[in-house]
């Protein structure tokens, strides 16, 4: 999985585009990045720039960017209606796919540390990089502005993360962090009544409503006692209850109308304690989960409107789910939903996971039949067309020139010509691969049949581990060329002098080990492969043995190949503990592939 942070700088510049222009030239300048979107706000004065790429990439990208607005940007001469306090006035960094939480917060703090450090602009860390609870509210960091610095730079409370604790004119201050990804998601429902989406929305949305109250009519205690909110108005709705205790009036009710006042305020959802006359809340149902209604004249319908914050907790399905039942207690349908922007992969993978188990279906399946049950459960081409290629971020593939995007024959094709790559090493790989899927095929084949409930799980996790499997073989056709290309590059160092043999001598001899270990893990996932192999026969159906027999003869071949890559290169590396151990684990996996193979042979013949 390609490792990917998404940035969204805010510039305090949303009126002039060539200067905004100058800023992003700068970020698209850096190899790597890729810039998303370019969103001025004319009366904010601001710009939200979003760009994505590799950890390394979009810090060096993020860097010139803010480097760039300081030049541009004259924050003594700046206004606008957003609040601010500096040319770059926050610069988010969110993980979205194969970097931890603490890789970002690092990176973070690595960008930091050069704005504050190169370019001398006080830095404040917010969110999940804050170094200090009260820092962590981005409001609270940023309150009084640009126009309060000079004077809160000198405040010991308020020095800066990094930088000097000094007042920058021109470039004000920035505040630099780690959050999660954003999901903007939309539900659509089939009414133009605005009131009915806000009404679902309140109830997913974590902040809730304001409590009902029996008949519309709040009362509320104070100091310990009933007291009344409207003339008139009383627990009971006649008896008088002003000053007395809540034991009392609990009492009352029981003795002289046969109910619980407790219990009656739970049923209509109200807690019986108001402290102080404060409306009570009722909670949500989602965390992470902020939620508006609205009517969208564009689309003929209401919608409600949701910030997803974290959607490793709360995500799409959970709220649409629910979105569904509150519609139909309503008498509303769901009609679909629409994600604006971006989704990370991850998140709509999990999506597509979740649907399939409800449905009792395998998720041993390729990625991207997963992304589409997703996008059709959802229902995300209701509103507006959904582009898997284009919208989810971290998205697994190959770049166009590589080996696996070839078509069959051009690919035999490019495999016969003269040059040494792609050779056998690329063929094994792509037998395991192709070993690995007829196991998940015969296993999908056979599961969510009448009567193979008690196998299904077996066949599932067989089917899954198999896709994985593939995945990984696939990507090392790949892998196996590049790795030998590595060596050939070395070789090609110049060895004009004693030090450019040395250095020439070492390359070769990292880019040889690399070599190595390419097939060798080609070797290993194989023979996972070959061990599938073996549940999938006992469990799998009897009409597609000859399916696994196949699929174990060419998994094995796939542990032959990567173990005849491995050696053929050992004798040009001088390491001898490295050949020693390498020599040894192909021992292994060829005794290992070699039982496999016989056990599974005399199966395949018995059963057909």
């Amino acid at each position: 999985m390609e490792r990917l942070v998404e940035c969204v700088p805010n510039f305090s510049e949303g009126r002039n585009p060539e200067v905004i222009k100058q800023i992003t030239d700068e970020i698209e300048k850096v190899k790597g990045v890729k810039l998303l979107d370019v969103d001025p706000g004319y009366d904010m004065n601001r710009t939200v720039v979003t760009f994505i790429g590799s950890p390394e990439a979009v810090a060096e990208a993020a860097f010139q960017g803010i480097k760039k607005a300081s030049e541009v940007i004259d924050m003594s001469v700046h206004s606008g209606s957003h609040p601010r306090m500096g040319a770059t006035d926050v610069c988010p960094f969110v993980p979205v796919n194969g970097v931890s939480e603490d890789e970002a917060i690092k990176l973070a703090e690595s960008v930091a540390e050069r704005v504050g450090s190169e370019l001398n602009i006080p830095v404040y860390l917010y969110e999940k990089a804050a170094r200090t609870p009260e820092r962590t509210n981005l409001a609270v960091i940023r309150q009084g502005e640009y126009e309060a610095l000079p004077e809160k730079l000198k405040d010991p409370k308020w020095k800066p993360d990094f930088g000097p604790a000094e007042f920058n004119k021109r470039a004000g201050a920035t505040v630099i962090g780690v959050r999660e990804f954003l999901i903007a998601y939309n539900i659509s429902l089939n009414t133009r009544e605005k009131k009915y989406a806000s009404d679902i929305a309140f109830e997913l949305r974590e902040k809730g409503r304001s409590a009902r109250r029996p008949a519309g009519k709040p009362f509320y205690y104070k100091g310990g006692k009933i007291i009344r909110y409207r003339e008139g108005v009383y627990p009971c709705g006649s008896c008088d209850f002003d000053g007395k205790t809540i034991e009392e009036t609990i009492e009352h009710c029981k003795i002289e109308h046969g109910y619980d006042l407790v219990e009656l305020l739970k049923l209509n959802s109200i807690d019986p304690l108001h402290p102080e006359g404060k409306p009570v809340k009722k909670p949500g149902k989602f965390k992470f989960a902020k939620a508006i209604g609205w009517m969208v004249d564009d689309y003929d319908r209401a919608q409600i409107s949701i910030n997803l914050t974290n959607y490793h907790v709360t995500s799409t399905h959970h709220v649409l789910e629910e979105a569904r039942k509150l519609a139909a207690e309503r008498g509303l349908v769901v009609t679909g939903s629409e994600i604006v922007g971006m989704v990370p992969f991850k998140a709509l993978y999990e999506t597509g996971k979740y649907y399939l188990n409800v449905q009792g279906r395998s998720s041993g399946i390729p990625v991207k039949d997963i992304l589409e049950t997703a996008v059709q459960s959802l229902g995300l081409r209701d509103v507006s067309d959904f582009d898997i290629e284009e919208r989810v971020l971290g998205l697994p593939g190959f770049d166009k020139d590589a080996l696996v995007e070839m078509k069959v024959n051009a690919f035999a094709d490019e495999v016969s010509r003269e040059s040494p790559a792609p050779g056998g090493g690329s063929i094994a790989a792509l037998a395991g691969a192709l070993g690995a899927s007829l196991f998940s095929m015969v296993s999908n084949l056979t599961a969510s049949k009448p009567g193979s409930q008690e196998i299904d799980k077996i066949l599932f996790d067989a089917a899954e581990k198999a896709q994985q499997l593939k995945d990984a073989l696939i990507k090392a056709v790949d892998d196996d060329t590049n790795a030998f290309n590595s060596y050939m590059d070395a070789r090609r160092l110049p060895k004009a002098t004693a030090e450019e043999k040395v250095a020439r001598e070492n390359a070769m001899q990292l880019g040889l080990k690399e070599a190595v270990n390419v097939p060798l893990n080609t070797a290993k996932l194989s023979l996972e492969a070959m061990k599938l192999a073996k549940v999938v026969l006992e469990y799998g159906n009897p009409n597609s043995i000859t399916d696994v027999g196949v699929g174990a003869h060419i998994a094995r071949t796939g542990v032959i190949g990567g173990i005849y890559n491995v050696l053929i290169n050992l004798k040009d590396i001088t390491d001898e503990d490295f050949n020693s151990d390498m020599r040894n684990s192909c021992d292994e996996l060829r005794k290992e592939a070699d039982i496999l193979i016989e056990e599974i042979e005399k199966k395949v013949l018995e059963k057909i």
